[in-house]
């Protein structure tokens, strides 16, 4: 599998995305005929090659043939995607998509998912953006996809409910967790469909990981932007390392009239809510009083709902967050024999390419307490594992 880098230096949608994929060597012959499996009917669909700024990509055109932009539920769109020669992976992926897109719009709009009637997002251009790239990510064999920090524009644009802020209500939700900054410009950067895309498919967001580039591809869209090329890059290239990189959420508060036991609590929420990592540190406060300084690792998605158990739970009146990078190795759960019988230890990849096994302390703690035997000599015999291999 391959590893892919989205730089959307100048924003990202649906068909930018596609045209960087087709761009990058996804056959657009091949493409025409898998979409042709979808029941949509009505439209053609075009590759051109245009510039933007003196760069070259391409550009993804939806022709309808006639006015079929018909407003399609989420119960439609399951069916039209269902009924597809797409692969069952495809199908999963695409549906997902469209399913947090119709929460997304039914909370906004206060109506329940199966509800909503997509205008926009459930038109034949839309449905074939979504569906197209989940296929090229698959087709292109690309395993982890990651996406550059995206930057937002503002104004505003018409839409079917009106007049709207940019970004749209639906980007915003969808882009909840996901690093953003302001653009500077008065246009609409990034789409409902291309945030919807780049939530659904990321495994990090950031920096470009290490990688040997091996294609490059830039989607081209409809705007000609006064400061920057209006594309969207993609790199395609091999992972050089054994380590994952993702991007994770760090919230810090810094506590001085908290308990012992409130802190012990707060850690088992923030555990239980699905924090990555919980630490307590000693500080010297204002005051001259001692405290505890609460650091939580999570993913990006779970900031705002650790954040609220750190208001409810500690008492603090303000918490810090920001967005980081975190490398790790490779890491899988396996089953060994042991003197105990089966027991479950972490399998690990190392940069060389060796694996190791690490004890798992709640299943050692187990087998212990089963067996009336010290913990540290189920540790040691895992660990042992790793000499004689």
């Amino acid at each position: 599998m391959k590893s892919a880098y989205l730089d959307c230096f100048s924003g990202v949608s649906g068909d930018m995305f596609l045209g960087a994929l087709v761009d990058a060597g996804l056959s657009f012959k091949e493409l025409k005929k898998i979409l042709q499996t979808l029941p949509l009917k009505g439209y053609r669909l075009e590759a051109k090659r245009e510039e933007r700024k003196h760069i070259c990509g391409k550009r993804i055109l939806v022709k309808l043939e006639g006015n079929n932009q018909e407003q399609r539920d989420l119960k439609t769109i399951r069916r039209i995607i269902q009924q597809s020669g797409l692969s069952a992976a495809v199908k999963e992926k695409s549906t997902d998509i469209f399913e947090e897109l119709a929460s997304v719009e039914g909370r906004i709009h206060d109506r329940r998912p199966e509800e909503v009637h997509f205008h926009e997002i459930g038109a034949v251009d839309s449905i074939i953006d979504i569906v197209g790239t989940v296929y090229g990510i698959e087709r292109l064999a690309i395993g982890s996809l990651f996406v550059s920090s995206i930057p937002l524009g503002s104004g505003f644009i018409r839409s079917a409910h009106g007049r709207i802020p940019i970004p749209a209500p639906a980007t915003v939700a969808l882009l909840k967790g996901v690093p953003v900054f302001d653009s500077g410009v008065s246009h609409e950067m990034v789409t409902p469909t291309g945030a919807a895309l780049v939530k659904g498919l990321a495994c990090s967001f950031g920096p470009m990981p290490p990688m040997v580039i091996q294609k490059i591809g830039y989607g081209v869209g409809n705007s000609d932007l006064s400061d920057r090329p209006n594309l969207l890059r993609i790199l395609i290239g091999s992972d050089q390392t054994k380590e994952m990189v993702e991007t994770v959420a760090m919230l810090e508060t810094n506590l001085d009239d908290s308990s012992p036991e409130w802190l012990g609590y707060l850690m088992e929420r923030l555990f239980d809510a699905g924090a990555l990592d919980v630490v307590f540190c000693p500080v010297h406060m204002k005051k001259s009083r001692p405290g505890v300084q609460v650091q939580v690792m999570s993913q990006p998605s779970q900031r705002d709902s650790l954040m609220g158990i750190l208001f409810r739970e500690s008492g603090t009146l303000g918490v810090r967050f920001r967005y980081s990078q975190r490398k790790i190795l490779n890491r899988a759960m396996a089953e060994v024999d042991s003197p105990w019988g089966k027991i479950k230890v972490k399998k690990v990849m190392s940069k060389d390419g060796s694996q190791f096994l690490l004890p798992e302390y709640e299943a050692c703690r187990e087998i212990a307490l089963k067996n009336n035997c010290p913990l540290r000599e189920i540790f040691f015999w895992v660990t042992g594992l790793n000499k004689k291999k």
